[in-house]
């Protein structure tokens, strides 16, 4: 998909005065070179879909050795990219080399010479797409970015196609696959997060620096991409509120467990009468709910619509082959004129609407799994109970297993809440901390129940 006022004359172009569509990658990494792969080694199947050539002109990067293990055609290989720019049989860009410095860079000369652009770089977006959009309207020319947030789920097509009319109350996804792959670890085999990370970091699921996608930002960014889609209006990145998977302990999973949940770290957008609620964390749902079934690498989307009601999409959010393959559906979407036609008519793109009212953390209703490290005497629990009902939470379970003799650093009690403010939940949780009979900081988990449907009958 991309970006453009009107129908312009690159995209006329596109579809009426060229009969063969030129592409440069730039950046020839993993996803880079799949990416090359796939339009010089299947050329035979992209004809069939389509009528319109689409031909692979040049390879920008710095470095070939993989584009050469690869066995990609040398004669495509430059590290001229102002060379690349200025050649009029290059109607469209792939930047694929990630980071925001040098890819804002890439894209932005790529738009002020008149090329359409693709990218998979959610970063990019999520802290300059405004501006990008912006530019690219300027220059009368689009951006595409559906491998930017669920690798080979095609959400950003259904939210820019099938549900652009319709009203989304609010959208719950799982779509970083290293914390899902760690976390079914932790889930299904009793790994601590250690060993979970190392698990996927030798698997090739998780970075060498796993800190973006554990830390929770990388979620964060395809969040701010999803919202501005879906509610079709401008996020701000910094607003989102954002608590990655690496404090979580395998004790409270099993505990979750024992009460009918699962973990899953959660990217989760709602209305809140004018405003919106944007926030990232782990999170408890009930072993009945769609998502809790999304295990290892995989992704999912789940979506309430007022009309369509609850869609789920489910499918490989990550890896070389997938993210490759919804950059060429990018690119032939640029290449049929599907891209432009949308950008033209849709007004969901961030330089078309207002900023969002974005809610603070503090203002979100949720029922809470605490877990509590206190003395084993009586009282204890009277106390807790109290401060708790000072700031009207009320408690829905409790659990605690018999503990062995002579413990010294308190027993495990956990309770479950009904709904509650997040924001008294943290003032009675900073109450109970400094109680003496505390042993340890309280563990708090949200816990996220299915959203109500809603149906037009």
């Amino acid at each position: 998909m991309g970006f453009g006022e009107r129908m312009s004359e690159s995209s006329e172009n596109l579809q009426a005065n060229r009969k063969e569509i030129g592409v440069a990658i730039v950046g020839c990494g993993t996803v880079g070179g799949a990416t090359a792969s796939i339009l010089l080694n299947q050329q035979n199947r992209l004809s069939k879909c389509i009528d319109v050539p689409i031909l692979l002109r040049a390879i920008v990067d710095v470095d070939f050795t993989h584009a050469r293990e690869l066995g990609l055609d040398e004669s495509l290989f430059t590290e001229n990219l102002d060379a690349v720019l200025s050649r009029d049989d290059v109607q469209i860009v792939a930047e694929l080399i990630g980071g925001t410095d040098k890819a804002k860079e890439v894209v932005e000369r790529a738009l002020r010479a008149g090329k359409n652009v693709v990218t998979a770089n959610k970063a990019l977006l999520a802290h300059h797409g405004f501006e990008l959009v912006k530019l690219a309207r300027e220059n009368s020319v689009c951006i595409s970015f559906e491998a930017s947030c669920a690798g080979a789920i095609p959400i950003i097509s259904v939210l820019t196609e099938q549900l652009a009319c319709d009203r989304i109350d609010a959208m719950y996804g799982i779509v970083n696959g290293t914390c899902n792959y760690i976390l079914t670890a932790m889930s299904q085999q009793n790994r601590t997060y250690s060993e979970a990370l190392a698990i996927a970091q030798q698997h090739g699921m998780a970075e060498a620096d796993p800190s973006l996608d554990v830390m929770g930002h990388d979620s964060a960014h395809k969040l701010a991409i999803l919202a501005a889609l879906a509610f079709g209006q401008r996020i701000d990145l910094e607003k989102i509120y954002v608590e990655g998977i690496n404090n979580l302990h395998p004790q409270d999973i099993q505990y979750g467990k024992e009460l009918g949940y699962v973990i899953k770290l959660l990217a989760v957008a709602k209305r809140q009468g004018d405003a919106l609620s944007l926030r990232v964390h782990p999170a408890f749902i009930s072993t009945l709910h769609p998502l809790a079934w999304v295990s290892g690498p995989f992704n999912a989307v789940s979506i309430y619509a007022e009309n369509a009601g609850h869609l789920m999409f489910y499918g490989r959010g990550a890896g070389v082959p997938a993210t490759a393959a919804a950059v060429v559906g990018d690119i032939a979407s640029i290449a049929l004129g599907n891209a432009q036609r949308k950008f033209d008519k849709l007004r969901l793109w961030p330089d078309r609407n207002e900023p969002a009212k974005q809610l603070d953390i503090g203002t979100v209703r949720c029922r809470y799994y605490i877990r509590l490290q206190v003395e084993d005497r009586p009282g204890v629990f009277a106390q807790v109970a109290r401060i708790l009902g000072d700031r009207q939470i009320s408690i829905s379970s409790l659990l605690q297993h018999e503990s062995g003799p002579g413990r010294t650093d308190g027993v495990p009690v956990v309770i479950t809440t009904y709904d509650a403010l997040e924001a008294n939940v943290q003032a009675a949780l900073a109450e109970i901390n400094q109680l003496e009979v505390t042993k340890a900081p309280c563990v708090c988990i949200r816990m996220v129940a299915e959203h109500p449907e809603k149906m037009n009958s």
